[in-house]
């Protein structure tokens, strides 16, 4: 059975920095693209941005410059690391994993995997 674990969500103060991991099951995911979405009370689930196998990475415009996806293929795992954190940033925070190759990659339908959540909130 496929498991994607987020962890690392919390309650922070703007201006500071949270690490989301996004633990993985299947050592085959290494070799493909692994994405961060968030959604908020409300609102749909929007695309945070995505690092494929290769290393490449792409962000979302409201993240760009704060946010950094990395991968240790070796622990199966992948990090959000969010700096300068902003009140709209609070959030439902998930990892997901395109479980083949995608021409796509900002929009929910394109993954095919997806970890549960876990909850950022970020006081003012």
């Amino acid at each position: 059975q496929v498991q994607l674990v987020e962890s690392g969500g919390g309650l922070v103060q703007a201006g500071g920095s949270l690490r989301l991991s996004c633990a993985h099951s299947e050592r085959t995911f290494t070799n493909y693209a692994m994405g961060w979405f968030r959604q908020a009370p409300g609102k749909e689930r929007e695309f945070v941005g995505i690092r494929w196998s290769g290393g490449g990475t792409r962000y979302a415009d409201s993240v760009k410059g704060r946010f950094t996806i990395s991968r240790d293929n070796a622990k199966n795992t992948v990090y959000l690391q969010m700096n300068k954190l902003k009140p709209e940033d609070t959030a439902g925070y998930y990892c997901a994993v395109q479980g083949a190759w995608r021409a796509y990659w900002a929009a929910p339908g394109d993954y095919d995997y997806w970890g549960q959540g876990t909850q950022v909130t970020v006081s003012s």
